[in-house]
């Protein structure tokens, strides 16, 4: 079973499932590196994250889908990891709003995890932003 590394985002940390590592984001450079993003036609929230994936120089694809659990399934995204969208960078899933210094860091650390994941939609994140 694949290892996931999950979004605390009240602290702006993501951890391995089982418990190896803790890691916090730092922006990266801003090389151009493809990322395929799958989200539903209506999501507004989905289209700010893209567009915050876009400002930190990611080169974005999008992909609308009426259903995305098809392409949770092929990635290997378990049900309560789920969120609104769901993206492919360089061989890891990410799902939800994860923010793009984290995508950054997981790309140069490397570990032998299946991605990242902010499940749900947890307000603050990126493309969850609020006024308040």
């Amino acid at each position: 079973m694949p290892k996931w590394i999950l979004g605390s985002l009240g602290a702006a940390l993501f951890a391995l499932v089982a418990g190896f590592a803790v890691i916090s984001g730092t922006a990266g450079p801003a090389n151009a590196q493809a990322i395929t993003v799958y989200k539903t036609p209506w999501c507004g929230c989905c289209t700010a994250w893209v567009k915050h994936l876009q400002r930190d120089g990611l080169d974005v694809r999008v992909i609308e889908r009426e259903d995305l659990a098809p392409v949770r399934a092929s990635l290997g995204v378990p049900d309560q990891l789920a969120s609104c969208h769901t993206a492919e960078i360089d061989g890891y899933a990410i799902e939800g709003h994860v923010p793009a210094a984290d995508i950054r860091r997981l790309l140069k650390e490397r570990p032998a995890g299946a991605g990242l994941s902010v499940p749900g939609m947890p307000m603050g994140s990126p493309g969850m932003e609020t006024p308040n």
